[in-house]
């Protein structure tokens, strides 16, 4: 088994094209095959090394290795190869209209009842009429004859499926300026690098019926390849995803604290039967996938519930696996204090610097005397685990407060926040002499 992730670096990775790499990468480590990274860098004019790259850190991010790397403008030969070949047999065939002299006829089929296709005018060209044409200046680009057989294959998600060629037109392969598209270069690669499964978005499905008939006509019999189209992803609202992706790019997601567990996990799950919220493993993860249980029908990509499950996913991190988001001087102490209150891994800096930096607490006039009663009574020590209790205990005895009108001045003046990590927890990482000044100082607002 070997599959591929095929993108393009003419932009970003979204959450889109990432839940396919997910997929292909589970899929994969899941039955024991291999993964193939390709990038589909023909598009000269929209693609850079740049997104290359930040393609790579991207994967990297989410967990995902390649066992190869591959890069379509290092083949171009082999396509010319593949070209002049598919020339001499005659199913790759010259045309010369233009874009609006394509549109008169589109429009003049629809006007007679007829579908939009293509109606192989060019066929008819004879060996003159091509010559003048190139004579005055045309040059053709290439479409491919297609069969007009149906084409059938069982699909890992959607089941049966079949594209009635007759009903599609004769696609365009190479550009007039020479340049190969992705449907032939794609189907080239596949066969050339072993590819066995390909999983896709079902925006491909005509696609495949095309590629089907372009890998018969290079040779290759039937039943080469499986296929898998998971159904596209939609926003909360259920429009279309694609139209707000800019929020949703993994660059994105990855500043904003999510885990990339936490969104592999997410993806994997998206839109099938299994638990979208349970916090695995990477192991786990990869031993529980099943494409046979992704649903045929759209899913939506709900960011809160993107956001429950990173927030469990951090909950359950020792502090070895949280270390490399931790500021330097935390240790497990400060992380086991706050992890449970904690959504995105950016709110540890907030944390820290409650208990080791400077806050801004809000003014509390009215609860002036009973901050100064609780500075007072502030233990010397010993400043451990107990020392809550033993204030909390003096405090409820000298003032007869108790419950929310004993705690929330405290944790105002100590955290400048109205909820949060136990106290008891973080009142010994703060430290006595951080205590007792932060009281003195919401008793001078």
């Amino acid at each position: 088994m070997k599959v591929r992730f095929a993108p393009s670096p003419t932009g970003h990775l979204h959450v889109g094209n990432a839940r396919l790499a997910v997929a292909n990468w589970l899929f994969a480590r899941r039955h024991g095959g291999r993964f193939l990274l390709r990038m589909d860098d023909t598009d000269t004019q929209r693609g850079n090394s740049a997104y290359e790259e930040a393609i790579r850190r991207d994967l990297t991010w989410l967990g995902l290795d390649w066992d190869e790397y591959a890069r379509q403008s290092e083949r171009l030969a082999r396509y010319e190869e593949v070209i002049g070949h598919l020339k001499e047999t005659g199913r790759l065939y010259p045309c010369f209209e233009s874009e609006l002299e394509l549109k008169y006829k589109r429009e003049q089929r629809l006007r007679a009842g007829k579908p939009p296709l293509y109606d192989r005018g060019m066929l008819k060209m004879t060996a003159e009429q091509r010559a003048r044409a190139e004579a005055n200046g045309k040059v053709p680009y290439w479409r491919f004859k297609l069969s007009g057989a149906t084409r059938r294959w069982t699909d890992l998600v959607m089941g049966d499926c079949h594209v009635k060629l007759t009903a599609v037109s004769d696609p365009v392969l190479v550009r007039a300026d020479g340049s190969i598209l992705y449907t032939l270069a794609s189907v080239i690669d596949d066969l050339d690098m072993g590819i066995t499964h390909i999983l896709r978005g079902e925006d491909h499905v005509t696609n495949t019926g095309v590629q089907l008939d372009l890998a018969e006509a290079l040779g290759a019999k039937e039943g080469r390849f499986t296929f898998g189209h998971l159904p596209l992803l939609l926003g909360q609202d259920g429009g279309k995803l694609s139209k707000r992706l800019g929020g949703l790019a993994l660059s994105t997601l990855r500043n904003d604290g999510i885990e990339p567990r936490a969104l592999v996990a997410y993806l994997a799950r998206l839109g099938s039967s299994d638990d979208p919220q349970a916090a695995s493993s990477m192991d786990e993860i990869v031993r529980g996938y099943d494409i046979g249980h992704v649903s045929r029908s759209a899913a939506r990509f709900d960011v809160p519930q993107l956001l429950g499950l990173n927030r469990r996913v951090l909950h359950g991190m020792s502090y070895e696996e949280i270390r490399p988001h931790l500021p330097e001087g935390a240790d497990e102490a400060f992380w086991l204090a706050i992890r449970g209150n904690i959504d995105l891994a950016v709110e540890i800096a907030h944390w820290w610097s409650v208990v080791k930096g400077d806050i801004v607490a809000p003014s509390q006039p009215e609860e002036a005397e009973f901050l100064q009663e609780a500075a007072r009574l502030l233990p010397e020590g010993p400043w451990d685990g107990t020392v809550w209790k033993r204030w909390t205990d003096m405090l409820k005895g000298e003032t007869g407060r108790k419950g929310k009108t004993l705690f929330l001045p405290l944790r105002l003046a100590l955290t400048g926040e109205d909820s949060g990590p136990e106290l008891a927890a973080l009142l010994p990482l703060m430290g006595r002499e951080r205590v007792l000044h932060r009281l003195k100082d919401a008793v001078q607002q």
